[in-house]
C-alpha cells in the first residue's frame, strides 16, 4: 500500500511540473489598442502571403538549432517602415511561443505589424496586431494612413476595471475590455486618440481627418 500511495504522489508531481512547464511556456499578451500596436511597430504593412517554410535561425546556448517560421509576402503598400519593400515576415513555430498562423495561399490581405529586421525582412508575434484586411473596419484603415501616427505622442490607458482615471492630459482612457468585454470594441474599431494643439489629447471618431476646430478646442 505504501509503495502504491508513493507511486501515486511522484505521478502527481510529475504531472504537476508538466503542467507548470507548460503554462510558462505558453504566449500571454496585454491587450493593446491598434493605434498603440501601430505605434509600438517599426513596420506596419498590407501584404499577401505567398509562401511558407521552416528554417533553422541559428542555435541556442546548449548547440540546439532554433527553428522560425519563414512567410514570403507581396507587400501591397507600407504604411510605416524602412524604404524597403518587406519580401519576409518571421516567426516563432507554434502560438505556445508567440507564432502566428498566416494563410500562405496568396488569396488573403492582412494588415501586419512588427519589428523590423535587416535586408527587407520582419519578425511578428501574437502579440502584434495582425489582422485580416477584410476584417478591418473602415476607420481603422483610414487611421494607418495618418491619424494613429498623429496620435503617437500620447498614451493609451487600458482600463482594468471600473472605477479608473487618466492621470496626465496626454492620456487617452479605453475602456472597451470594461464595457463590452472585448479588444475590438467601439474605441478600438472607431477612434484614435489624437493630440491638440494645447498638447492634450482626446479621443476622436469619424474616417474624415480631424477638424481643425477639434484640434483647438472640440471634444470628440
Amino acid at each position: 500500500m505504501t509503495c502504491t500511495i508513493s507511486s501515486f504522489f511522484a505521478t502527481l508531481v510529475v504531472l504537476l511540473l508538466w503542467r507548470v512547464e507548460e503554462i510558462a511556456e505558453a504566449c500571454s499578451c496585454s491587450p493593446v489598442h491598434p493605434q498603440q500596436a501601430f505605434c509600438n511597430a517599426d513596420v506596419v504593412i498590407r501584404a499577401k502571403v505567398v509562401g511558407r517554410k521552416e528554417v533553422d535561425s541559428g542555435n541556442d546556448i546548449y548547440g540546439n538549432p532554433i527553428k522560425r517560421i519563414q512567410y514570403d509576402i507581396k507587400q501591397i503598400k507600407m504604411f510605416k517602415g524602412p524604404d524597403v519593400d518587406i519580401e519576409t515576415v518571421f516567426t516563432a513555430p507554434s502560438s505556445a511561443v508567440c507564432g502566428v498562423t498566416l494563410e500562405p495561399n496568396g488569396k488573403k490581405e492582412y494588415l501586419i505589424a512588427g519589428k523590423a529586421e535587416a535586408g527587407g525582412k520582419m519578425h511578428v508575434t501574437l502579440c502584434d496586431f495582425i489582422e485580416p484586411w477584410d476584417s478591418m473596419t473602415p476607420t481603422q484603415k483610414k487611421s494607418l494612413s495618418q491619424r494613429y501616427q498623429m496620435g503617437c505622442g500620447c498614451k493609451i490607458t487600458r482600463c482594468p476595471a471600473f472605477p479608473c482615471t487618466i492621470t496626465a492630459p496626454e492620456e487617452c482612457l479605453w475602456t472597451d475590455l470594461v464595457i463590452e468585454k472585448s479588444v475590438s470594441g467601439r474605441q478600438a474599431s472607431h477612434y484614435a486618440c489624437i493630440k491638440r494643439s494645447d498638447g492634450s489629447c482626446a479621443w476622436y471618431r469619424g474616417i474624415a481627418p480631424p477638424k481643425k476646430e477639434f484640434l483647438d478646442i472640440e471634444d470628440p
